[in-house]
């Protein structure tokens, strides 16, 4: 009988001891997912519209849309005739060509990663180091990049006059204008469609009202990601892209993924505070967008993590630390619109020729 007794005593210490150790865990795991996370969260970021957004000075109009689409995906846009804007921004690859930095005319490599077109309708400005105020400016930069399209504004509008296709989608997209096949109208076409690239996610079914729509660890990384200040740069609609900061804000990172002789937002105002200074990268659909950074030198989406971690934050973060913060990046992923490839306008005899670039043997 005492044996049995001691067997009992034996099996409630085993459970008690079992039960004291995991209610420490239970109660870290309910401390890290704070019961006002959703309303802390929409303090500092946005859900993204149902609705395509409006932009400054350009109506959106079905019409334009499908004209901007039609030379988005047109390769005639270059002076090649072989890239397009869906070449380094690729909507079956995040929006980008995940590449270190873009291969443009005559095999030219650019100097910078391509960012995502996904969302960019929501940042301050385009290009890392901020130099274009909206879409359309940024749509005029690649077509007349050396490096990119290297093409020109007269050559481009004599391509699209000469198919008369184009001419009656542009004479559609922009009644009552004089002169309707323009480079600025070519401009905002291509900015009315990229506005409709807008890609709902786990997070902003979240922000809605959805408890289920993220994960209990994305819920912890969320937490995690406002509690170490990442969103005091990486907030509002786009998680980012609403202004710059530095690149090595506590402590530089090495020369491989910062390069000393790329200054950022210095070459575009020239002051010295802007030196190594970029627009905060956007971070939707994160996960999809490799390689990081504006150099495109680091690969997993883990070791970007860690780097700033210790650059910007001046932290080492854990390991543990760091799957949180992933998992919530992976609640950013976000449902990319379907779109058809156009069925794009026949060239006619006199269509300008294609300029190609061959490198010397």
């Amino acid at each position: 009988m005492a044996s049995v007794q001691n067997a009992g005593r034996s099996l409630v210490k085993i459970l008690f001891t079992a039960v004291a150790v995991a209610l420490p865990a239970i109660a870290f795991a309910a401390q890290t997912i704070p019961v006002y996370l959703r309303e802390t969260a929409r303090a500092t970021f946005k859900p993204l519209p149902s609705i395509t957004p409006t932009v400054a000075n350009n109506p959106i109009t079905p019409e334009k849309i499908a004209l901007g689409k039609a030379m988005f995906f047109d390769p005639r846009v270059s002076a090649s005739g072989v890239l397009s804007c869906n070449s380094c921004h690729n909507l079956a690859t995040g929006g980008d060509d995940n590449q270190e930095s873009s291969i443009g005319h005559g095999w030219q490599k650019g100097p910078r990663n391509a960012p995502t077109v996904l969302n960019a309708v929501f940042n301050i400005a385009q290009f890392w180091d901020g130099r274009a105020e909206d879409l359309k400016v940024q749509a005029k930069a690649p077509i007349q990049a050396a490096v990119e399209m290297a093409n020109t504004p007269g050559q481009l509008i004599a391509t699209l006059k000469s198919m008369p296709q184009y001419v009656d989608w542009f004479n559609s997209a922009f009644p009552g204008e004089a002169d309707r096949v323009t480079f600025e109208n070519v401009a905002k076409a291509i900015e009315a469609f990229e506005a409709t690239l807008v890609t709902p996610a786990p997070f902003d079914a979240f922000l809605n009202g959805d408890d289920a729509a993220m994960t209990s660890e994305q819920k912890q990384g969320l937490t995690l990601f406002m509690d170490k200040g990442c969103s005091s740069c990486h907030g509002g609609i786009n998680v980012g892209g609403e202004g710059y900061s530095p690149f090595g804000l506590v402590e530089k990172p090495n020369t491989d993924v910062l390069p000393e002789n790329d200054k950022g937002r210095f070459a575009v105002t020239h002051e010295a505070d802007d030196s190594y200074v970029f627009r905060v990268a956007p971070l939707r659909n994160v996960a999809l967008t490799a390689p990081y950074f504006h150099s495109g030198k680091v690969w997993d989406l883990k070791q970007a993590v860690a780097i700033m971690g210790t650059t910007q934050l001046g932290q080492e973060l854990t390991e543990k630390e760091v799957d949180l913060l992933v998992a919530f990046l992976n609640s950013l992923t976000g449902k990319v619109p379907e779109v058809a490839y156009p069925v794009l306008p026949a060239e006619t005899p006199t269509t300008p020729r294609p300029v190609l670039h061959i490198l010397p043997q």
